[in-house]
């Protein structure tokens, strides 16, 4: 699940200091040129600071804090944790909080026995895990997960994401 939510979510995660200057200047940008809507561009220890310590309104103030949070998990607990705690807050599905439940949920299994294709069935639905389901994958999804899985064989991780091992990658 590390592997596919990094190649997901946030493919700088192991470099950043919490925040992805480029994406968010790029958002802004978009948005001020472009007169697009105003686009994510938050980091997994963004996302985490988020739906460990604030409600889920959009406000600047909880912008505000949000970057106050990560600052401070980023310092104290370091990325495998801030990971972790991720890994066991994100929803995942409708109403479906944590790898563990979303495995358990959606195939029936631990999730340590996912598949690389199932985890990243489940990182293709995080943008909007209320709409999107990796137990019943609409096309967009399975193309999506598709994608992901090929960015995953291309980054680089820290020692402590599990590695596929020679068991047809099914970690």
């Amino acid at each position: 699940m590390a592997r596919a939510v990094i190649a997901s979510e946030d493919n700088l995660f192991d470099t950043h200091n919490g925040f992805d200057w480029k994406q968010i200047n790029k958002a802004i940008e978009d948005h001020e040129q472009k007169g697009r809507r105003l686009r994510g561009a938050s980091t997994i220890s963004q996302q985490t600071a988020k739906n460990v310590f604030l409600l889920p309104s959009r406000s600047f103030v909880r912008k505000g804090l949000e970057a106050y949070f990560t600052v401070l998990i980023e310092f104290i607990w370091g990325k495998r944790r801030i990971m972790e705690v991720y890994l066991n807050v994100a929803e995942m599905g409708k109403g479906i909080y944590g790898a563990e439940a979303t495995a358990g949920q959606l195939f029936h299994k631990k999730a340590l026995k996912l598949t690389r294709h199932e985890a990243c069935l489940i990182a293709a639905c995080l943008p909007n895990p209320l709409r999107r389901n990796a137990g019943n994958p609409s096309q967009y999804v399975l193309r999506r997960a598709s994608m992901i899985e090929n960015l995953e064989l291309k980054l680089a991780y820290p020692d402590w994401v599990r590695h596929p091992s020679g068991s047809g990658g099914k970690h």
